[in-house]
Formats: structure tokens, sequence, C-alpha cells
């Protein structure tokens, strides 16, 4: 008896429960080994596997969420899911981050539609410039290599991680920003610094004493500057609003017979979790001299 051949009522060969599930028998190897579909029985001298005819509604449910381009992880949650409200739950997740990503992409091709058609120009004049001085500061910091995906709950555990330290140190004195030392995209990971002005410096090189050889964090004190800043709402802070605020900046900087003098920055200067999609959230700055 070959492995495609059926068994008995009760069971069925590979081949035979792949043609009744209309999946591929290579498929339903796969499915095994993740746990998302394994068989009924396995014969221990041949290693042919077997199914029952009921699973082949599961086998079915499988091969139709992958058609939505569920990763397989995903589905397992879903077929694993304790009663059919739960799995549908998990479903309504899913496509929720499948069409947060999708809105992400239009808003992306909307941008990059008006740098290559060279429309560009309108998009930086919707955006204010303006300069402002800042004093010296000590900082406490945190620096990550961190690619853009990761970055929005970095910054969010990174800020809330330093502004609790602060406490130590004298209190905060000026807004929380993230310098972005090197270019943070799917594929260039930063790093990114989280910064947080403090009042005490001596207190804030007790702190970082405490933290023992934790290398991402540090005290610094960063001279004072000048800034040449465009303020963003919330929504505008989204990747890639973002970028169009950066790059006003940057256009904006030489017209006006100034230089960069460091890498840029985002300054957040209001409660997030409090702030409306359309309330100014943040300052996206470049020292300049």
């Amino acid at each position: 008896m070959t492995e495609d051949e059926a068994v008995d009522d009760e069971l069925l060969t590979i081949g035979a429960f792949a043609a009744r599930a209309r999946l591929s028998a290579k498929a339903l190897r796969l499915y095994d080994r993740l746990g998302l579909l394994p068989p009924a029985q396995v014969d221990e001298a041949s290693g042919y596997r077997y199914y029952r005819a009921e699973q082949v509604e599961r086998a079915r449910l499988v091969a139709l969420l992958r058609q939505l381009d569920m990763p397989l992880a995903r589905i397992a949650e879903v077929v694993e899911a304790p009663d059919g409200a739960s799995a549908a739950g998990r479903l309504d997740a899913y496509w929720a981050d499948v069409e947060a990503r999708v809105a992400g992409q239009r808003t992306l091709t909307e941008y990059l539609r008006g740098r290559l058609s060279g429309r560009n120009s309108e998009m930086y004049e919707k955006f204010v410039v303006e300069t402002v001085d800042v004093p010296e500061q000590v900082l406490i910091t945190e620096t990550r290599h961190v690619l853009a995906g990761e970055l929005p709950a970095w910054i969010g555990a990174s800020l809330g991680r330093l502004e609790e330290a602060a406490r130590e140190c004298g209190g905060i004195t000026a807004a929380p920003f993230v310098v972005y030392h090197s270019d943070v995209s799917m594929e260039s990971d930063g790093p990114a610094e989280s910064c947080v002005p403090v009042a005490d410096e001596a207190a804030a090189r007790a702190w970082l004493e405490k933290q023992g050889r934790r290398w991402e964090t540090k005290v610094r004190v960063e001279p004072a500057h000048k800034l040449a800043y465009t303020r963003i709402t919330k929504a505008q802070v989204a990747h890639p609003q973002i970028l169009a605020a950066f790059e006003a900046v940057e256009q904006w900087i030489p017209k006006k017979g100034l230089w960069l003098a460091g890498p840029c920055r985002e300054v957040y200067f209001a409660d997030w979790d409090a702030a409306g999609a359309q309330d100014p959230v943040c300052d996206v700055a470049f020292p300049v001299k």
C-alpha cells in the first residue's frame, strides 16, 4: 500500500485527504510541522500520515485564511481559539492590522507621487518653519538601534523609563526629544537616542552609576544651540507625513542662510495619549548655525 491509497472508512491517506481539502500534500506536511493540522495517525514504520474526514473543515479554514495572506502564526491563533466568537475576534484584529498597513501604504504612495511628479514643493509650503534658541541642557538618554516599525513602541517605552528616572535627577526641565543619529527606516536601524532634560547633573550621574554596564544609557550635557523647526499634529507624526515635515525644514534652512549643525530630532511637548489627531504634539527640528 502506498501513502496515497485509502486506508479504511475512518482514516484517509495524505493524498486522499489533500484532494478533499483542496490542499497540496506539501502544504499538509508544512501545517503538520507547525502544529496547525497534525494528522490523526502516523505509521511508525513507514512515516505515512493519515487524516480523519472531520479534519477537512479545519484544513479548508486554514487554506481560506492563507488567501488573506495571513501569516501561519496568526492562523494558529485563529484555529486554536476556544470558540467561534474568539476566532472571529482574532480574525478582526488581523484584518484591522491589514487595513492600517494598507492605509499607511496609500499615504506613502501619495507622498511618493508628489515627489516623483515634482509637486513636493507644494507639500513643503504647508509647513511653517521657525527658529528657537535652546539653552545648555543636562540630558539623561537611552540609545537603541531600531527599525521604523519598532520605533513608535520604543520611543514610548524609552521616554517613559527616562521620565521615571528623572525624578532622581532633579526633575524634568524641558520637553523630551528623540535624536536620529542615522537614518531609521524599514532597512536602516539608526541608532536613535531618546533624551530627557533634567535639573541636576550630579544626581543624573549618580543615577547612571546605578545602571551598571548598560551601554545604551548615558548622561551628557548638550551645549546651547539654535533649532530650525516646524510644529506638526499627531496625525502628521505618522510615516510618511513626518518625512515631508523633515524635508520642509531641510529645504528652508539654506534659503535663510543657515546650515545644519547636527542630526535631526523630534521634540515631544504634549500629552500624546490625551491629544487628538489634529492637536499639535511635536516639533520636527534640526540644529542650525
